[in-house]
């Protein structure tokens, strides 16, 4: 039928209006690494400041690899300098940098989403974690208040 309305979605009622009733904001991109960029970065770690095309020999392509370190070196994570004709890389950040800037993004994009769930959720996983983390959680908590207060 040409020019036929669409049909009407549902009428939404109780927890799923609420949950419709604002504007979704996806949280913003991680630039999380794809599964060749991990490889790469690891190596970087592993062997800072050595040549890597030893580590990765037979495994991928030296063009693969120049183009992936490439990539890191815009994304941030490398910094290369001219040796000769070629660039040496090394690490801009540690591991453990980039993981926890990937869990902070991820945690403030599900809470600007999502607020209140999102938080709630994050207390039960620590509550069903560890107790002493929980308690932590508190601590922290208190001196945030205490520094907002002192603002």
């Amino acid at each position: 039928m040409l020019g036929a309305a669409p049909p009407r979605p549902p009428r939404l009622t109780g927890d799923a209006r609420r949950a419709y009733a604002r504007p979704v904001n996806p949280p913003p991109p991680v630039a999380p690494l794809g599964t060749l960029e991990t490889e790469v970065m690891d190596v970087v770690w592993r062997h800072d400041g050595e040549p890597l095309h030893a580590a990765l020999q037979g495994r991928l392509a030296y063009t693969t690899v120049m183009t992936t370190m490439d990539r890191l070196f815009k994304k941030g994570l490398l910094e290369r300098r001219k040796q000769g004709r070629a660039f040496a890389y090394r690490a801009r950040v540690t591991r453990r940098q980039l993981v926890l800037d990937a869990g902070a993004g991820l945690i403030r994009g599900l809470i600007d989403s999502e607020g209140e769930p999102a938080l709630s959720f994050l207390v039960d996983a620590v509550t069903e974690r560890d107790r002493e983390l929980l308690d932590s959680l508190e601590r922290l908590v208190r001196e945030k208040k205490r520094q907002a207060k002192g603002r």
